[in-house]
């Protein structure tokens, strides 16, 4: 019986620091407000330009402050680049993390991405501490570019 108890209190101390661990949010996170006035875009490229495969992609961010992940400060969040991507996640959801949703929680402002020859849609979409959008979603206008 002591030991069913030990395996047990083990169990539910794992699963506290989980829900306490930021890198994994408790799953009853709400979405953050977003600040009014608040916008993100893409600097560069610009929508319609030529690139080469090896393309890189400057983000802008006006009126919420850019944070890492790891930072749960109000009014601030970090970029998400969603490539070819037609709609936005869902909002009750995570951003996911994938070849098509990229992250950067360490609150970087540009990165050099690689993109097949052909056209593609790059777009901005902006996230808490929690990887969620905010409400309303803060995104940028989606723009295309061409690849050669």
């Amino acid at each position: 019986m002591r030991g069913l108890m030990l395996l047990a209190a083990g169990i539910l101390s794992a699963g506290l620091a989980f829900a306490d661990d930021p890198a994994k949010p408790a799953a009853t996170h709400t979405r953050s407000k977003a600040p009014a006035g608040a916008s993100i875009f893409i600097v560069s490229p610009k929508n319609g330009a030529t690139v080469g495969q090896d393309v890189t992609v400057k983000f802008g961010v006006k009126g919420i402050e850019l944070k890492p992940a790891t930072d749960t400060s109000p009014n601030s969040g970090h970029h998400h680049l969603l490539i070819d991507v037609a709609d936005l996640p869902l909002g009750d959801a995570p951003i996911p993390n994938d070849a098509t949703h990229k992250h950067y929680g360490k609150a970087q402002t540009e990165d050099t991405i690689h993109l097949t020859p052909g056209d593609h849609t790059l777009q901005l979409d902006f996230g808490d501490f929690a990887h969620m959008q905010f409400d309303p979603p803060l995104v940028s206008k989606k723009i295309k570019v061409h690849v050669k």
